[in-house]
């Protein structure tokens, strides 16, 4: 019995020793959700400088003096802080709108030959390019191949507001599940299709132009690097110069003249800001041309 006195002692140390335990355990995790809130913090911040950043290459872009050809290096603002500006032209691609406008039948064989470029079959694009027609004509009668109201489907009977919208068409199916399908279209351009931007694929849906002489027009126009939108590209003084390029005479060339433009104006701009190692993207769709551009389409 003599021995049983040094228990109580003992107990009270292990209580010391657990509550220490407790309370290291307690200062650990408090310094841990500091670390994390620091870092919480450091990254909301770095994200608001790389928008910022975003923002500084949109605002360089759209200066009125800035085109295609303007040499846009990375700009580097501060330590860690940088933008980087690409910018395309939107007449290159399709204009879905003006291919449907109008219901020409020249415009709608320009669009039936890329949808077989996409792979879709005879039958596919008859009834795809009849459903998109009707979606967005105004009127309630259906074409041969279209679709018009019913319970469960309905046209919107105005013209598209975006390319993503196309997904939403009638036997839209065959295209839009193939990935990048809308990389070759806008809605945005003027219309006809902008000889000085436009890639050869898209090219090869003018009719009446050799492939030979198509080749040898893209890599004249871009020049030694292969590249459209940069400083060694050869600039035509005129349409008539890219006519004779092309090998067209004056009576071959009006066939395609309502079809093609030069130089459209209509610029898509890709901006991304970085700071540390985060970065965001803005993409602007802009039509220049003035002192003040227009600004058509805003994606941040």
């Amino acid at each position: 019995m003599k021995n049983a006195a040094p228990l109580p002692r003992a107990s009270a140390l292990l209580l010391v020793l657990w509550a220490l335990l407790l309370l290291s355990a307690a200062v650990f995790g408090w310094a841990t959700w500091i670390n994390d809130s620091i870092a919480l913090h450091g990254d909301a911040n770095r994200a608001v400088e790389a928008r910022a950043m975003a923002h500084s290459g949109i605002a360089l872009a759209l200066h009125p003096r800035v085109s295609l050809r303007t040499p846009l290096p990375e700009e580097t603002l501060a330590p860690g802080m940088s933008f980087r500006v690409q910018m395309i032209s939107e007449g290159g691609k399709l204009n879905i709108n003006w291919l449907l406008r109008g219901e020409e039948e020249r415009k709608l064989i320009m669009l039936k030959q890329w949808l077989e470029q996409r792979g879709l079959d005879f039958k596919e694009r008859e009834a795809f390019v009849d459903c998109l027609l009707d979606y967005v004509d105004g009127d309630d009668l259906k074409r041969l191949n279209g679709r018009e109201k019913d319970d469960e489907y309905r046209p919107a009977d105005r013209e598209l507001e975006s390319v993503r919208e196309i997904s939403r068409v009638a036997e839209s199916f065959p295209l839009t599940s193939q990935p990048g399908w809308e990389n070759d279209l806008t809605i945005y351009s003027q219309g006809p299709l902008d000889l000085g931007s436009a890639s050869i694929e898209t090219l090869r849906l003018l009719p009446g132009v050799s492939e030979k002489r198509l080749q040898q027009f893209v890599q004249y126009r871009q020049g030694e690097d292969g590249l459209d939108g940069t400083e060694d590209d050869n600039l035509f003084k005129s349409i008539d110069v890219i006519r004779q390029f092309l090998g067209l005479t004056p009576a071959q060339f009006k066939e395609i003249a309502s079809l093609v433009s030069y130089n459209d104006p209509t610029l898509h701009i890709t901006s991304v800001g970085r700071s540390g190692k985060v970065a965001r993207q803005l993409e602007v769709v802009v039509r220049k041309g003035s002192a003040q551009p227009q600004i058509l389409s805003w994606k941040e």
